[in-house]
C-alpha cells in the first residue's frame, strides 16, 4: 500500500509542512517567507520564528480543547460582580481562591448562599482561571455528574469515577438543589474520596451542611462525605436577596419607562 505521504509533491510546501504537523506555517508560508525574505532573516532567526509560531499555535488550540473539555459554558467575568450587593460575602476566601493556590494545596471551596447571589459566576470564574493557568479543569452539575455515574455497569461506573477523579480542579454546581435517590450520596463520596487530600473541588450550593440529609434521605454515607469535604476546605457563606430577581425588577422598569 502507498503512504499519503509519498503522493505529496516535492514542490508542494504547504502541504509537507502540514504533513509533519506544522500546520500554522502551511496556512501561512507565503506571507512567512515574504516577511523573511524581506528582512533578510538568518538562519537562525527563521527557526526561532517557525518555533514561535508553532508553539503559539499550538498553545491557542490545546486552550481551546481544554475549554471545550471543562465545559464551562457561558459566565460573566468577575469584574461584573457586584461586591456591594450580598448582605455577607467573604471577598477575601474568594480572592486567595481565584489566585489558584489552593490548587497546588489539593484545598477545596465550598460556596453556600440562596439562589441568585453569584456562586455559580464565581465558579465559573474560578474555573476559566484555572483553565487559562494550564490545569485540568472539569465543571458539572451534581445532578448531571449523579445521572452519569447511575449506570448499571460496574466497569463503566468506575471508568467515570476516574474520569471525575483525573482533573485537577472539578466544579460541582448546584449541589442539594434536587433530593436524591438513596444511591446518589454514595455515589458523590466515590467522586470526593477519590480526590481527597489528592486535588481540589468547588462547590456550590444553596443549603447548609445541616439540610443536606433532607437531600439525600436515608443515605448512610453523608457524614463521611462531608468530613472528607470540609477537612481542607474553605467555606464562603453569602446571604442577601436573589440578584437576578433585582436585575429582573430593573429590566422590567426600564421597559415601561420606554413605553411611557
Amino acid at each position: 500500500m502507498i503512504s499519503s505521504k509519498t503522493m505529496i509533491p516535492n514542490n508542494n510546501l504547504a502541504a509537507r509542512l502540514a504533513n509533519i504537523n506544522l500546520k500554522s506555517i502551511a496556512q501561512n508560508i507565503d506571507d512567512f517567507t515574504a516577511r523573511a525574505n524581506k528582512n533578510k532573516w538568518p538562519i537562525r532567526t527563521i527557526l526561532e520564528e517557525l518555533c514561535n509560531i508553532e508553539t503559539e499555535e499550538r498553545s491557542r488550540i490545546s486552550l481551546e480543547r481544554r475549554l471545550r473539555l471543562a465545559g464551562i459554558g457561558r459566565f460573566k467575568p468577575i469584574a461584573d460582580f457586584d461586591w456591594n450587593w450580598p448582605r455577607k460575602i467573604d471577598r477575601d476566601i474568594i480572592a486567595q481562591t481565584l489566585s489558584l493556590d489552593f490548587i497546588h494545596e489539593a484545598r477545596n471551596l465550598i460556596l453556600i448562599g440562596g439562589n441568585g447571589l453569584g456562586k455559580t459566576m464565581i465558579a465559573k470564574n474560578i474555573a476559566y482561571a484555572a483553565v487559562l493557568a494550564g490545569h485540568s479543569v472539569m465543571f458539572r452539575s451534581a445532578a448531571d455528574i449523579i445521572q452519569h455515574l447511575q449506570c448499571d455497569s460496574p466497569m463503566l461506573r468506575r471508568r467515570r469515577l476516574q474520569a471525575y477523579a483525573s482533573p485537577h480542579l472539578l466544579v460541582i454546581d448546584e449541589l442539594a438543589y434536587l433530593s436524591y435517590d438513596d444511591n446518589a450520596a454514595d455515589l458523590l463520596y466515590e467522586v470526593v474520596n477519590r480526590r481527597y487530600e489528592r486535588s481540589s473541588i468547588v462547590i456550590t450550593t444553596n443549603r447548609p451542611f445541616t439540610e443536606w440529609n433532607q437531600v439525600f434521605p436515608n443515605a448512610t454515607s453523608i457524614a463521611t462525605l462531608l468530613d472528607r469535604l470540609v477537612h481542607y476546605a474553605d467555606i464562603s457563606i453569602i446571604e442577601g436577596d436573589s440578584y437576578r430577581v433585582h436585575e429582573s425588577q430593573l429590566e422590567v422598569a426600564r421597559r415601561r419607562k420606554v413605553k411611557i
